[in-house]
């Protein structure tokens, strides 16, 4: 513990540590269930992963991944498994509450930060230990993967059960520490199995990037035998090979062409989906996703560099270092591709806080500014965004957020003088509850009132309002966002102008027509020689695509001679 810390903020931290577990806990909910209980609706990948788990309940098919009709074999079945066995669980019968999918999302990054807390402890004593735990958990990146019912807050957990074991091994053969038991082994092993189960190629990658820098480092890899590497693979082959036998057979083959040929591979090759950037994209992108840990991330970097000869501290290098190098590598990048590396950057950073002042390099001076400016310019940031898009997206400008605002603003300047007055613990302290407050009043106070962005969720209510008993299911023209689809149900139309409008004319209903696909709807019932009537329309803005849109809401009468179409 550094001798100079405050002594009201040490005592907290002493008193914490009666409980970490517990106040861990509380922290992490405080900021994340907000979020995940309020925000609507995300497309896309959101409302794709809720929709297919959807499905999954809605067919008794857990073994096949579709949305809608189309095949979705991006992704193993883990994730859908556990978002479907949540709304089973919490949603008493409802399947269209957005929060059920997001439990494990929850319990996913509540999990990663309890197992990053229990990585430290490894080497570390328990308050730099909590330190580590509690500076993850409030970082941007895993607030949001908390929130939104997606993969990567349960592959965190996952990665780190096995970092964690390996970690404890390596250490073990290192420093002549105790032999770590097989059931902590096969504990990692079976994390690493979920890790497949729920992204594929991710966790493999992370570990195998980890141990090869190890290995090239050391120049030996004689530890990695205590690890019990043919125990390993049967469990992850017990655990893993009956779901991919089976969705081999039903898809004859598709999903690994998709899954890995496709998808994969196309990562690899280039920035698929229009998300390719260039290298120093994570680099740049840490400024926000890793706040407000930033502050203390640079010089503690600085300080591991010096201190690497220490086999904890090369381990966290080489796991964030190689990872880094991997993901900066890919063109295809999205800011949470770079999630499984900040637990060892949360450990770097919190050890940081609790070292000595004394002996520090020039490098680290300096790097101890630059921290100091990348922490302020984003608090400033945040501090504003709010009300500058109540005022660009909402009904109205927020103003009355500018209290709540106030205060985020008054505890990151408190952390910023409690930083440059070298009390560390001190800045921990503002800079968190600085967090506790901004991200509710993002989540809460700000997103929902963002109603220009939440064109599917408005438009699903004005479909409810115009619905008539006995109609059929809606059709979609032009806007078609997986959102809007998880919101009107499974049998929703997904079309094009044409085919809302053959729909409309065989058995009536609503059709929803984006305004680019209007003109040709029109002409197409005319053609039918059905008819339509404009009974609504909803207006905003695509964040998707980047662009306004509107929809109008036709209910078309229909042409009692018109044969039913084919089905979609």
């Amino acid at each position: 513990m550094n001798s100079s810390v405050a002594p009201g903020a040490a005592g907290f931290l002493h008193r914490a540590l009666r409980h970490p577990r517990l106040l861990l806990t509380v922290l992490c909910l405080a900021l994340w269930a907000p979020g995940a209980l309020t925000l609507p609706a995300l497309d896309r990948d959101e409302s794709r992963f809720a929709q297919a788990s959807k499905q999954m309940l809605e067919t008794g098919n857990y073994i096949d991944i579709r949305f809608g009709a189309v095949p979705r074999y991006k992704k193993p079945a883990g994730i859908y498994w556990l978002q479907a066995a949540a709304t089973e669980l919490a949603g008493m019968g409802e399947r269209t509450h957005i929060w059920t999918y997001r439990l494990p999302s929850l319990l996913g990054a509540l999990v990663a930060v309890l197992l990053t807390f229990w990585c430290a402890t490894a080497f570390l004593g328990s308050e730099t230990a909590l330190l580590a735990a509690g500076l993850l958990g409030t970082t941007l990146l895993l607030s949001a993967e908390a929130s939104i019912a997606t993969t990567d807050a349960v592959l965190l957990a996952c990665v780190l059960g096995i970092q964690g074991m390996l970690l404890r091994v390596y250490l073990g053969a290192r420093e002549s520490g105790p032999p770590v038991g097989i059931g902590l082994i096969i504990a990692g092993w079976v994390a690493f199995a979920c890790g497949i189960l729920v992204k594929g190629p991710v966790v493999i990658g992370v570990a195998v990037l980890t141990l090869a820098g190890l290995a090239v480092w050391d120049r030996e890899a004689r530890w990695l035998r205590h690890t019990r590497p043919l125990v390993g693979l049967l469990v992850v082959l017990i655990l893993v090979a009956p779901w991919l036998v089976a969705i081999g057979v039903q898809s004859h083959g598709h999903f690994f062409q998709q899954s890995l040929g496709h998808d994969f591979a196309a990562k690899l090759e280039g920035g698929q989906e229009s998300h390719g950037a260039p290298p120093g994209y994570f680099l740049v992108l840490a400024n926000f996703s890793f706040w407000p840990a930033t502050l203390f991330l640079a010089p503690a970097l600085a300080r591991a560099l010096a201190g690497r000869s220490k086999p904890a501290v090369r381990f966290l290098l080489i796991w964030a270092g190689t990872c880094w190098i991997m993901f900066e590598a890919v063109p295809t990048k999205l800011p949470h591709y770079i999630l499984p590396i900040y637990p060892a950057l949360a450990i770097l950073a919190a050890m940081w806080v609790v070292a000595p002042r004394q002996g520090a390099s020039r490098p680290e001076r300096i790097l101890t500014w630059v921290a100091l400016l990348q922490f302020g310019l984003v608090a400033a940031v945040f501090a504003v965004a709010p009300i500058l898009l109540t005022h660009l997206y909402g009904a109205a400008t927020q103003w009355w957020l500018v209290a709540p605002l106030a205060v985020f603003a008054a505890l990151a300047v408190s952390a910023i003088v409690a930083f440059i007055r070298q009390a560390r613990l001190a800045a921990v302290a503002c800079a968190v509850a600085s967090a506790l407050v901004l991200y509710p009043v993002l989540t809460v106070a700000t997103a929902p009132r963002l109603d220009r962005l939440w064109v599917s969720e408005r438009a699903a209510a004005a479909e409810r309002a115009l619905a008539r008993p006995g109609d059929p299911p809606p059709s979609l023209a032009g806007y078609v966002e997986p959102s809007l689809v998880f919101l009107l149900g499974t049998a929703t139309r997904q079309t094009d102008a044409r085919g809302a409008a053959d729909a409309g004319a065989a058995q009536g209903g609503l059709a929803l027509v984006e305004d680019r696909e209007r003109s040709t709807f029109v002409a197409r019932l005319a053609e039918l020689e059905a008819d339509a009537a404009e009974v609504g329309s909803v207006e905003g803005f695509n964040y998707s695509r980047g662009r306004p849109v509107r929809i109008r809401i036709y209910r078309v009468t229909p042409v009692t001679d018109e044969p039913t179409p084919p089905a979609e």
